[in-house]
């Protein structure tokens, strides 16, 4: 199957959607239309790829042979209701959420999966998909069979994964990506408060992501926490009374990192 066996409607155009349709029209792809409720973003998708666009899902086209839904969590439900009257009844259907079951799909088109890029995507940031996990689940053999293709034109690394399995690849990916974003966040009040640059951190953030590619995480800890050095934890959390909240999550992080430890050990 060659990369001109694939049809394609994309339903959002938003980050995901943005890359993973970008993506698929650089390897050759033919992407059948693009669909959003804003003009502007369809408008701009669509521009970028050579295709038309509508913002009326009564309006999708029937010509594809897979349609990606890659919307809110929210609005999912509403976009495969509608959507499943108006599309190619014997296409594939598939959404790109990490945390939603490939039920929602069930009873309304008869073949359907999932198609789940695992990464975290902005427009303004170019994504190299030879680096990106794909997940894939559907309701056949066949249609795990395409989307591993259409996965494998784009990137190297390709896995099943039920929905079930998927949701804690979604909360793991929370903590790994989401949680840690903002505690960078939190690292650049904290030196801004003192008139300090937050690019003086990177060196350390980066030799951090660097080394749980050699070690495993627990192995890669280090800190006051890990040690369970009270002198340390204390004086900090003394630091922060004035921002009970992160005085919580300092201390809260700290309980569990040593617990980790502890486990460890035993």
């Amino acid at each position: 199957m060659d990369a001109q066996d694939f049809n394609i409607v994309f339903v959002g155009a938003g980050n995901v959607a943005t890359h993973l349709a970008s993506a698929c029209a650089r390897k050759g792809c033919r992407i059948v239309q693009v669909y959003s409720r804003t003009e502007a973003s369809a408008q701009t998708l669509a521009h970028g790829l050579g295709c038309p666009y509508t913002t009326d899902l009564s309006e999708v086209s029937p010509e594809a042979d897979l349609y990606v839904v890659s919307v809110k969590d929210s609005a999912l439900e509403e976009v495969v209701e509608a959507l499943s009257r108006y599309g190619n009844p014997d296409a594939l259907y598939v959404h790109t959420a990490g945390s939603m079951p490939m039920e929602v799909w069930r009873g309304k088109v008869s073949r359907c999966g999932v198609f789940y890029p695992m990464q975290s995507f902005s427009k303004q940031r170019a994504v190299d998909f030879s680096e990106v996990p794909f997940f894939v689940e559907a309701d056949s053999q066949d249609g795990v069979s395409r989307l591993k293709k259409l996965a494998g034109l784009l990137g190297s690394k390709v896995y099943e994964a039920s929905s079930e399995q998927r949701k804690y690849l979604h909360i793991a990916a929370v903590f790994a990506s989401n949680f840690t974003n903002h505690m960078y966040a939190v690292c650049e009040h904290l030196l801004a408060a003192q008139g300090l640059p937050f690019g003086s951190m990177l060196p350390l953030i980066d030799e951090t992501a660097r080394k749980v590619h050699e070690l495993s995480p627990v192995e890669a800890q280090t800190g006051p926490a890990r040690r369970n050095d009270r002198n340390v934890i204390d004086r900090h959390l003394d630091m922060l009374k004035g921002e009970p909240e992160l005085a919580l999550i300092y201390d809260l992080l700290s309980q569990d990192i040593h617990a980790y430890e502890s486990k460890k050990q035993q």
